[in-house]
């Protein structure tokens, strides 16, 4: 990539060969041009950072955040306010210093690897009972429909105290606050309007009766100054933990199998030798080359990465994707190792921000693995791994479905 070239602006995200293979630009970018100008589908600019050690760096300095309200952010998605993650709605979370860390201290320990423990014998029987359905429609199969999709939606609907019959309502709303390309304004804002709506009808409801739910004990926890927390915030977290709670794990489940089921070597080896499960979860996070855009963050003062300086003001797109395929930091980085350790990847980012969810989310792929591995062991994908859809404009990267036989 000459001067010239890297100075050009780039369409970002980049499409893959295939929707489990990386792009070209990824490895380009990593070498020649670390800091990238590119255009995102609103068409405003960012700077795109692709190497490992570049975007750890951002992402764990406590003074970059998300502050996408300020009016030289870039808007994300292609309506004209940019989306939820440029909305008042996203920005009613706290971003950024001890407000941020204390609402995390209130999230996180409803998300601990000792709570995970405990719930773990209950997503099993779900996967069991998601299969047992599976198995009874018949072969062929959509893998994600059926199994990927209901499981953590069933288990974040469970700790939010809401019921899991209304999970396609949850499905139509985070597709349409997720999508960058898909949806007009309009329907992003009256998506957005109906969720609070619910939201808001469920915090009254938990008022009055009190569940074991996360947020039946948020309602009775206080800020700093000892006042209730106000039900935009409330909402703000539901939204929040019900998009990353199901949409992104449903996604990976569909993914993983996927990527082990593309050759079938890998899904053999697990089969011979299922203590890999934990460390196969791990590399197909690494190895997800269909995971979405990325992390943002909004550069609030001058400082300098890669080599580049950034001017204050810049909106940084952070490719995890593409950090997690570098070469300096992963040997073999274009391989599957299912047995790659230690595995110190970005899926889940870095730092202040980092996923709050990710204990969660471990078990869910593990316990998905787990119980597909001794059910299924037949499992096959019923179409090439090269006809797998992506889904486009999906912030948080999928298949459109996985077809899957046994």
């Amino acid at each position: 990539m000459s001067t010239s070239e890297s100075e050009q602006l780039l369409t970002y995200p980049f499409p893959g060969p295939t929707a489990l293979e990386p792009p070209a630009q990824w490895a380009e970018l990593r070498q020649k041009c670390p800091v990238a100008k590119a255009t995102l589908p609103s068409g405003d600019e960012v700077s795109l950072l692709t190497r490992y050690e570049d975007v750890k760096q951002l992402l764990s300095d406590p003074r970059f955040g998300r502050s996408l309200d300020a009016a030289d952010a870039a808007r994300i998605s292609d309506t004209e306010s940019g989306g939820l993650f440029n909305s008042d709605v996203a920005l009613t979370l706290p971003q950024h210093g001890e407000a941020h860390k204390q609402w995390r201290r209130m999230i996180i320990k409803w998300f601990t690897v000792r709570r995970m423990t405990a719930l773990r014998p209950r997503i099993e029987a779900m996967a069991e009972r998601l299969i047992d359905d599976m198995v009874l429609g018949g072969a062929p199969a959509d893998l994600k429909a059926g199994f990927g999709f209901p499981l953590p939606v069933w288990v974040i609907c469970d700790m939010l105290g809401v019921p899991d019959s209304d999970r396609d309502r949850f499905s139509h709303w985070s597709d349409a606050l997720l999508n960058l390309t898909r949806y007009t304004g309009e329907e992003v804002e009256a998506a957005q309007a109906e969720f609070f709506r619910y939201m808001n009808a469920h915090i009254a409801a938990k008022r009055a009766e009190p569940g074991e739910d996360l947020l039946s004990e948020l309602i009775t926890n206080t800020d700093a100054d000892g006042r209730p927390l106000p039900d935009m915030l409330l909402a703000a977290t539901g939204l929040a933990l019900l998009i990353a709670g199901h949409e992104t794990t449903a996604n990976m489940i569909g993914k993983m199998v996927a990527m082990l089921l593309s050759d079938r070597r890998r899904w053999e080896r697990l089969l011979a030798d299922p203590s890999l499960v934990r460390s196969t979860v791990e590399e197909a996070l690494r190895f997800d080359a269909n995971a979405g855009l990325g992390m943002v963050r909004y550069v609030h003062e001058e400082t300098e990465v890669g080599g580049a300086v950034l001017p204050a003001g810049t909106t940084v797109m952070c490719s995890l994707a593409a950090a997690n395929r570098d070469e300096s930091v992963f040997d073999g980085a274009d391989d599957m190792d299912l047995g790659r350790t230690p595995n110190p990847h970005l899926a889940f980012g870095s730092g202040p921000h980092s996923c709050l969810g990710q204990a969660l989310a471990r078990t869910e792929l593990q316990v998905a693995l787990e119980v597909l591995l001794r059910r299924l062991p037949g499992l096959e994908l019923a179409v090439p791994a090269g006809e797998l859809q992506r889904v486009e404009g999906l912030v948080v990267g999928g298949l459109a479905e996985v077809p899957v036989r046994w």
